[in-house]
């Protein structure tokens, strides 16, 4: 760009010569100099504007003040309602972990010990000034993040503690502890005997049981029916296949009341006392074996109770 300059105290007119870098860098001075200026004003206003008396600046100030305050407590609420849903959150964690935790304690036998309604005891003496303070949104929050953490740890470890005493508990239903009739008495025993029928010795796989036809004979173990039939000498059966390859035998039933296939219950209903097969009168034959080998029942019902389910089959085992 050329500007001509004209004077009379000049013999003849100058030429002047501008660049367009000139150019920019000349406007971004006069931008940067009116912004300084602008934000100077603001700064001597605001430094000064409580001495200053004008009520179009009081208005100004006082504007500025209650949308700042608005501002913040906004924030301040929004702040408020993220760590609401957050201890709402923890709170409903609590109570499931509660109530995870009350059914534990019952499974384990647990009394009195620990009680999950109520909130546990806490105390102290009352600190100082020196060593107390207010907490900060940010202290708090953190705080929060570190109880939920624990909160997922705690769940973890409860859950595993809960797999153990259920695969226990699972154990424990397994095995045949208890008598498959509610009433009568021993009549032949576990082992070698003079057979009724023949008068010769012979092996007694399990225990016979009399009581009056139509007694209820029960599951002495929870587990899958695996035969509810018929047979030549055991007449009406009813076997059931338990954990670790144990399985029971009811034999001589008059009914059968479940079919292959069923999972029963320990104590469960299965039949009723008959005088089916090969049998001299109405009586219950009872097999516990362990792939396929006989074990005698009297070792599980006598003492099973009183040791784990790995003892009470090795006791089983013994002759």
């Amino acid at each position: 760009m050329n500007i001509i300059l004209v004077s009379d105290s000049l013999a003849k007119s100058r030429i002047v010569t501008i660049s367009q870098s000139q150019i920019i860098m000349a406007a971004m001075g006069f931008v940067s100099a009116g912004f300084m200026f602008a934000l100077g004003t603001y700064w001597v206003t605001m430094k000064y504007a409580v001495d200053i008396q004008n009520p179009f600046i009081q208005s100004l100030i006082s504007t500025l003040t209650q949308q700042n305050a608005q501002q913040a407590e906004k924030d301040m609420r929004e702040q408020l309602n993220s760590l609401a849903v957050k201890l709402g959150e923890l709170q409903a964690r609590m109570m499931r972990l509660d109530a995870f935790g009350d059914r534990l304690a019952k499974v384990a036998g647990v009394k009195g010990e620990f009680n999950f309604a109520e909130t546990p005891g806490v105390g102290g003496p009352a600190p100082s000034a020196s060593m107390s303070g207010d907490v900060s949104y940010k202290d708090f929050s953190a705080k929060l993040a570190d109880v939920s953490r624990v909160l997922d740890d705690r769940a973890d470890k409860l859950g595993v503690l809960d797999s153990i005493l259920m695969q226990g508990r699972l154990a424990a239903k397994a095995i045949p502890t208890i008598l498959p009739v509610t009433s009568g008495y021993y009549s032949s025993n576990f082992g070698y005997r003079i057979d009724p029928f023949n008068g010769r010795s012979a092996f007694h796989a399990g225990v016979d049981f009399i009581a009056a036809p139509g007694s209820k004979i029960l599951a002495a173990a929870g587990g899958v029916v695996s035969a509810a039939e018929w047979h030549t000498e055991y007449g009406n059966l009813v076997d059931i296949d338990h954990e670790g390859g144990l399985t029971t035998r009811y034999a001589h039933l008059s009914q059968k009341l479940v079919k292959a296939g069923d999972v029963v219950l320990k104590g469960q209903l299965i039949g009723t006392l008959g005088q089916t097969g090969r049998a001299t009168g109405p009586h219950l034959h009872f097999e516990v074996r362990e792939n396929s080998v006989p074990l005698n029942p009297n070792r599980f019902l006598n003492f099973a109770r009183a040791q784990e389910p790995a003892q009470a089959v090795k006791a089983a085992r013994a002759p």
